[in-house]
């Protein structure tokens, strides 16, 4: 396959990954900070998480570090589109009136 094709693919293989640990954690700490159980969430949420992506990084390197490195860059680029994406919902989401805070 065309080395450059196998480059591109590996970009958009690193920014799928990015999408799945990044809106993972965007869901986890949705679902966390409401659960009777908020560790449990957010430790099996990072492990799993963690795994993907790692299992992921090294099926998409295949021994090539100029592989790893599109995939890194994906990763990132994804991170900051999902940070962009999550923060104009949280935005446009009716929440809880905010508490003041008072010392005593």
């Amino acid at each position: 396959m065309n080395e450059a094709l196998v480059g591109v693919l590996a970009g958009i293989w690193g920014g799928a990954l990015g999408v799945i640990f990044f809106g993972g954690l965007w869901w986890t700490v949705l679902r966390g900070a409401s659960s009777r159980h908020a560790a449990l969430w957010f430790f099996g949420s990072l492990l799993l998480r963690t795994s993907i992506v790692v299992a992921g990084f090294h099926a998409a390197a295949a021994a090539h570090w100029e592989r790893l490195l599109l995939c890194l860059v994906g990763f990132t680029v994804a991170r900051l589109v999902v940070t962009r994406w999550t923060r104009s919902r949280t935005e446009r989401r009716p929440g809880p009136a905010a508490k003041a805070f008072h010392a005593p």
